[in-house]
């Protein structure tokens, strides 16, 4: 059914527990860890642990895992105030006379700590006081080496340009939303049989396969990698009716993804339902079985999953003359390959071999690994609220972050594949905004094509006619 929400080479899988390992302690700087492995410390440790020296850089896992936990304990731009203030007095930058031969060793440390934040967590870098943060470090070892200069401008303007794109991107997305709500009370009944369907648009299931991996990748593009932890912060569990999303513009990208795969579902069952005859019908879901099937070969699971969301959403299901003309083995496999039993064990099967079949890869056709998303959500969602943040000695709970890291990492390499797939735009646009039923558009149209068979489908038919044909 449609959804409501309720970099692997950086980490290596393993398990996790919420409790800490009855193994060897060892405690250094303030920073706790269990047979080598960092599992808690403060915050303040933690901060100084991110911070290079002349001699010490960060480990890139460390970095990662750190700049995205960190946001559920303070402000990206005051994380980076506090850096650089500690930079600048552990560096002694403020000294009327700069010791340039220590500065030459700290400064490309710096830069490199600086240029990482601003590619994996470019979003951060809107904020004005996170630039000014980055250039008052900058201009404080400047002076020590020209090439600095030169770096800070590559840096800024490499940043500039992925949020102009990234910014290019959300944009198209909400005009594409907006023309789709528009639309949606037109066509509350059956449109006329000149509306176009998928059959005239593209008739190849292989090709509409690509077609909407390429939509996938697109979308998945957009969202960053903070997104996952800030779409859970200061979040009612128990309050399904509210969103999940603390601030709704940090975590945009997240949710229109969301709408995207409940779009997709609307789309399949309303192209189902659309046709007047029964063979008609039988040939949409037979099609929509055999792209399914091709996004599980090319490894694009949330498109498969949501054209089987489609299709077993109670509009189709019911229509069991139309279900008698179709040869529902392969259906019936791929929904076996999606079955939620055992936490989704056949499709989390499926995404192993995938995954396993993305890091060995010769060609950006085989890296492509699209997990089914809501899943993902899910998955993280429990991981936070199973396991608290922060120990009773008041650490962070860094054993957390590492395995909450290693999942959005993993999923970071997969949205950064380059679809391999050439676009073809009158599918795309057909796609993003082709009508689709309401759900009780889809209850009208499916009972206009197959009869109620009960007293309480007569009744609901009945007042759906009067109301959205204005029909006795």
């Amino acid at each position: 059914m449609p959804q409501t929400l309720s970099s692997t080479s950086m980490f290596t899988p393993c398990g996790f527990s919420p409790h800490l390992h009855t193994s060897k302690e060892d405690e250094q700087g303030g920073l706790i860890f269990q047979d080598g492995n960092l599992t808690s410390a403060s915050l303040d440790a933690l901060i100084q642990h991110l911070i290079p020296t002349t001699d010490y850089y960060p480990e890139k896992a460390y970095i990662f895992t750190f700049l995205l936990s960190s946001r559920l304990f303070i402000e990206p731009h005051e994380l980076l105030s506090r850096v650089c203030h500690k930079c600048i007095e552990q560096q002694r930058l403020d000294d009327p006379v700069l010791d340039k031969a220590r500065i030459r060793k700290f400064g490309p440390k710096i830069l490199q700590l600086l240029t990482e934040w601003t590619e994996t967590f470019p979003y951060d870098f809107q904020e004005e006081r996170m630039i000014g943060h980055l250039k008052d470090m900058i201009h404080r070892i400047a002076p020590c080496d020209e090439a600095y200069w030169k770096k800070m401008n590559q840096l800024l303007q490499t940043l500039n340009q992925k949020l102009a794109t990234l910014s290019h991107g959300q944009e198209g997305i909400v005009k594409i939303s907006a023309a789709v709500s528009d639309k949606l009370v037109a066509f509350k009944s059956k449109p006329p049989s000149i509306q176009r369907e998928i059959l005239s648009v593209c008739s190849d299931p292989y090709t509409l396969a690509q077609q909407l991996t390429h939509v996938e990748l697109e979308r998945l593009s957009h969202i960053g990698p903070e997104e996952f932890v800030q779409a859970f912060v200061h979040k009612d569990p128990l309050d399904g009716t509210k969103t999940c999303f603390s601030e709704q513009k940090k975590t945009g990208n997240l949710e229109a993804y969301v709408k995207w795969f409940n779009r997709l579902c609307y789309l399949v069952a309303t192209e189902i339902c659309m046709p007047a005859k029964k063979k008609q019908r039988a040939q949409v879901i037979e099609f929509f079985i055999d792209v399914a099937r091709e996004c599980f070969n090319i490894g694009n699971f949330n498109s498969l999953m949501a054209i089987i969301s489609g299709m077993n959403m109670s509009p189709v299901s019911r229509l069991k003359k139309t279900w008698s003309k179709v040869k529902t083995a392969k259906f019936f496999i791929l929904e076996h390959q999606m079955d939620p039993t055992g936490n989704f064990y056949n499709y989390r099967t499926a995404l192993r071999g995938a995954a396993h079949r993305s890091l060995t890869a010769h060609s950006n056709r085989e890296k492509i690994v699209i997990p089914f998303f809501s899943l993902l959500i899910k998955d993280i969602y429990f991981l936070n609220e199973g396991c608290a943040n922060r120990l009773p000695n008041g650490h962070v709970n860094f054993e957390k972050f590492l395995e909450l890291a290693k999942q959005v990492g993993e999923f970071i390499t997969w949205k950064q594949v380059e679809c391999p797939f050439e676009q073809d735009p009158n599918i795309i646009h057909y796609l993003h905004t082709a009508p689709i039923f309401t759900e009780d558009g889809l209850y009208l149209a499916s009972y206009e094509s197959e009869s109620p068979e009960n007293q309480t489908e007569k009744d609901r038919w009945k007042s759906l006619r009067s109301t959205i044909l204005g029909k006795t």
